[in-house]
């Protein structure tokens, strides 16, 4: 499961020409590629060819090689320092339809100090809401480095027109969101619409401009090992600065086979590019232990350079906690229960 297979790329030097919706909304062109990935882009069979050339995933290997990695043990001062790591990388979320200002403005208060009680617990990196909270987070977080991000797209579903989903992408960013969680049209993808998938990412890529947009591939939709590496490069052939798991709104999210694959994908990217993109899993990461496992797998798998916040994320809101729990057992020997953490 090494670099891609080389593939005829064309004559195109560019990337896909705009398209245009059903609203009639223009996607524009997106910078232009390497030359030797510049033709991948430049048509539906050009993609699609790209794509099916892409190596095929062995289930069995990559399965063996995550269950064996989860097995690694940390002693207590690497332990230490994952754990801090770890809480660094959450995205600390609330996506409900009950989400109220108080309980967004009680969110931030957590990502700022998780733990009350030991000043020293690292901030998370950001805090996802709704693009109608934005605007509250990015008030509640001015000035502490703590990111601000945003699901937009129709999300969780991506069943919208495109025009819909610029607008809640112009919704996010101009309440002040610096970062973006944008949905594939999975039934677009799965029908094997790679164009029309390539050419919403690339729109909202635009639309973007230099806020950060995490592509959401809902994983758990996808079927395939395979699927999930298509779908990676695909998104980081529009443009992505992230691919991540899951909206947490499927099951199964965000396993670690899954993102054994994606992870092949991004250092398989860097390598091909030059361009390094962050990965996030999102959905069904609850405790210290998994997030540890997807730590090992991250440093195993893509490299030590990703082993930062700007590079990593776990999406999660019961995690946090389970990680400060596990945090003070280390500094004072014994475990607090989750009775002595706060709730967001």
């Amino acid at each position: 499961m090494g670099s891609p297979a080389p593939v005829a790329l064309g004559d195109a030097t560019s990337a896909r020409a705009p398209a245009t919706s059903a609203a009639s909304v223009a996607v524009p062109p997106r910078p232009a590629l390497p030359p030797h990935l510049a033709g991948v882009v430049a048509d539906e069979s050009a993609l699609r060819r790209f794509l099916y050339g892409l190596p095929g995933v062995d289930p069995v290997g990559v399965e063996s090689r995550a269950a064996s990695l989860a097995t690694r043990s940390i002693k207590k001062g690497s332990k230490l320092a994952a754990l801090d790591l770890a809480i660094s990388m959450v995205d600390l979320t609330t996506l409900e339809g009950a989400d109220t200002p108080g309980k967004v403005k009680s969110l931030c208060a957590k990502a700022r100090r998780p733990d009350p009680d030991d000043p020293s617990t690292p901030q998370v990196a950001a805090v996802c809401v709704y693009p109608d909270r934005v605007s509250i987070a990015a008030a509640e977080l001015a000035g502490t480095g703590i990111g601000v991000a945003s699901v937009a797209t129709a999300f969780p579903s991506g069943r919208s027109s495109l025009s819909i989903k610029l607008a809640d992408t112009r919704l996010a960013i101009e309440s002040g969101a610096t970062e973006v969680d944008m949905v594939i049209d999975r039934g677009a993808f799965l029908a094997g619409e790679y164009g029309h998938v390539f050419d919403e990412i690339a729109a909202i890529k635009a639309e973007c401009g230099e806020t950060r947009l995490k592509v959401i591939l809902e994983t758990g939709e996808l079927a395939t090992y395979d699927n999930v590496r298509r779908a990676s490069w695909l998104a980081m052939l529009a443009g992505a600065d992230f691919i991540k798991t899951s909206t947490g709104k499927v099951s199964p999210a965000a396993t670690l086979p899954v993102i054994h694959v994606m992870l092949q994908a991004v250092r398989d990217w860097r390598t091909a590019t030059g361009r390094q993109v962050a990965v996030k899993p999102a959905g069904g990461i609850r405790s210290a232990k998994d997030a540890i496992r997807f730590l090992v797998a991250v440093h195993e798998v893509a490299g030590p350079e990703w082993l930062d916040p700007f590079y990593f994320r776990f999406g999660a809101s019961s995690l946090l906690n389970d990680l400060i729990m596990q945090r003070r057992k280390q500094l004072s020997g014994h475990y607090w229960g989750p009775d002595y953490v706060t709730v967001a």
